[in-house]
């Protein structure tokens, strides 16, 4: 009988869908690949306010679990399982009370300090290691997070995107995909797109609390169009046809954008406080790293509408400098780590 796993999702209360769902389902998907019996065990998560964020720690601490040989969580506040055999896979801890909480609260009261605290209390008890197996972190981002607020180590594990069909086509326009939030910093691309002489267009695809904002700061400029959010065949069409994908974001934890940009044949722009892009990216091979500047994202614009051909070559490094990250690897480590053999050890025994 194949060992069954608990994948826990914390739920958002819109049920939108983005990144994190994609990467819960390419990591079913994988287990159930190695032969495991892998399940979406889905909670819901509300993050409205601070007693609701303690409702939803609560709730993921009582989940019943038991009925599972593995467990796995990833999202905050889903590492409050219990469970004998749990693995964190990290995406990311509550940043409003790590890394971004001064970019949130910009005059912290002692409520929100004391707040921050008690989050960052809860994280680093529920991450220990009598309580958690083994720790990996999607990019090294998360882990030096996790390691400078809680004190934790981490393993780099990073996944791929599970947008199946990305490919290569014609290099004709900017495309920024993505979340219009307001740590994505799309306003770095949009204003440079004041230096930019060139009738390129910019294609922005995406929707989020930053919209209107981004829209009046783009009206007067006529190549910027918003498309809204794409299903899966226009959005792997954007990619296809692109010049170079433009992803500006401040410390991401991961960004598969920048992956799904290589695996599309096509080069990023992103830039050096970006976290985990300007990490896949190498500058000058794969795409360019540059300072948060509009005027020096534009300078990067002008090369690639100036020479075509090297979009195509950086594009074509970046899509071979990702090979080596598959659903197979991460799922063979995940597998070792909750002490079970893979499809794979299975066959060849």
């Amino acid at each position: 009988m194949r060992p069954r796993i608990a994948i826990v999702v914390p739920l958002s209360p819109s049920g939108e869908r983005g990144g994190a769902e994609r990467f819960f389902v390419g990591l079913r998907q994988a287990l159930c690949g190695a032969g495991m019996a892998a399940e979406l065990v889905e909670v819901y998560n509300d993050e409205h306010g601070f007693e609701c964020v303690k409702r939803s720690y609560l709730r993921f601490y009582d989940l019943d679990l038991q009925s599972f040989d593995g467990a796995i969580s990833a999202k905050a506040p889903s590492y409050a399982i219990r469970h004998q055999n749990h693995i964190c896979y990290l995406m990311h801890t509550m940043r409003k009370y790590y890394d971004m909480f001064d970019f949130v609260f910009s005059s912290p009261s002692e409520r929100n300090c004391a707040e921050r605290n008690l989050i960052q209390a809860l994280d680093t008890s529920a991450l220990q290691p009598t309580r958690t197996k083994r720790i990996f972190a999607i990019g090294d981002e998360v882990v030096k997070r996790l390691w400078r607020y809680n004190g934790l180590r981490a393993h780099v594990l990073r996944h791929p995107t599970s947008l199946a069909g990305l490919h290569d086509g014609p290099f004709g326009y900017l495309l920024l995909p993505g979340r219009l939030h307001k740590w994505k910093r799309c306003e770095l691309t949009i204003e440079a797109m004041q230096y930019v002489e060139a009738p390129i267009q910019l294609l922005i695809c995406g929707t989020g609390v930053e919209e209107e904002r981004l829209k009046a700061l783009a009206k007067n400029d006529g190549r910027i169009r918003f498309l809204g959010h794409l299903p899966d065949s226009e959005l792997i069409a954007a990619y296809a046809g692109a010049l170079a994908v433009v992803f500006t974001p401040i410390r991401e934890d991961l960004g598969l954008v920048t992956q799904e940009a290589f695996q599309s044949g096509k080069p990023v722009i992103t830039c050096i406080d970006s976290g985990e892009p300007a990490r896949l990216v190498r500058d000058n091979e794969t795409g360019f790293v540059c300072r948060p500047d509009p005027k020096e994202i534009a300078e990067r614009i002008g090369r690639f509408i100036n020479h075509p051909g090297l979009a195509s070559e950086m594009g074509s490094r970046g899509r071979s400098s990702i090979e080596n990250i598959t659903w197979d690897k991460v799922a063979s480590t995940i597998v070792d780590a909750l002490g079970f053999a893979s499809a794979a050890d299975n066959c060849a025994q």
